[in-house]
């Protein structure tokens, strides 16, 4: 792990942007903090870092408040990462359908996000093993937001997070409904009520599927970008119960 800026927030947090092999990627530290410092890994939507930016670091200003760090990387074929032929053509094939308003086929969703989650989950196993190597950073570790599907697949492979929050708003191939199963960690799923880019009842057969004997699920009316305020409350209420 390199890094390659840092700037101190107004608010006491420590923001550094670094490189881990060619992944992008920013950690925020709150400055006065216990040590260790238990740590919340932030999974971005597939729009880079760049452009979502502003999002995260709300998000991990409300973390280090609470004496959390928190990290993120960039998504394979997001930002200034490239993009695969495959990738591309899943893309152009999901578009097509949309704009037929025809139905979203399995095979479309697994080429869409199958790959993705391949890709992504050992690059974050990476960026922990990186994370947890520093001075200060600790455990236990939990995860919060970004592709469902990435972070049903973190559950079940990584042992090293121990609760999560996840964000119901993509397109969820059948397989990781078979994995939800293996889920055992506490978790907290957010899910908008009206986000035309989410299959709500795929949304609630997952939730259905998550193996874990703590889970809730949280609805709210609205859109995609719509989650209230409040849900940010009752999300770090979660963490602290149990990461602390």
């Amino acid at each position: 792990m390199h890094f390659t800026s840092e700037r101190h927030l107004d608010d006491g947090v420590l923001e550094r942007e670094f490189t881990l092999g060619e992944i992008p990627g920013i950690l925020w530290t709150p400055e006065s903090a216990p040590t260790p410092t238990p740590l919340i890994l932030l999974g971005p939507p597939p729009l880079g870092l760049r452009k979502v930016h502003p999002r995260l670091a709300a998000r991990a200003r409300h973390a280090a408040a609470d004496g959390f760090a928190t990290a993120t990387i960039e998504l394979p074929g997001s930002g200034e990462r490239p993009r695969t032929p495959a990738a591309a053509q899943a893309h152009a094939d999901l578009r097509r359908a949309l704009e037929a308003g025809e139905p979203v086929t399995d095979e479309i969703i697994d080429a869409l996000i199958l790959p993705l989650v391949d890709a992504a989950v050992p690059e974050w196993q990476a960026a922990l093993d990186a994370l947890l190597g520093l001075p200060g950073i600790g455990g236990p570790v939990g995860y919060s937001g970004g592709v469902i599907s990435i972070g049903t697949r973190l559950a079940v492979v990584e042992p090293r997070i121990s609760a999560a929050v996840l964000f119901a708003g993509s397109f969820v191939p059948r397989v990781i409904f078979e994995e939800a199963r293996r889920v055992t960690i506490p978790l907290h799923v957010l899910l908008q009520w009206d986000d035309e880019g989410n299959d709500r009842q795929a949304a609630l057969d997952l939730f259905d599927a998550f193996g874990s004997q703590e889970k809730s699920l949280h609805a709210n009316m609205g859109g995609h970008t719509g989650v209230p305020q409040h849900e940010g409350d009752a999300a770090a209420q979660f963490f602290n119960r149990h990461l602390k």
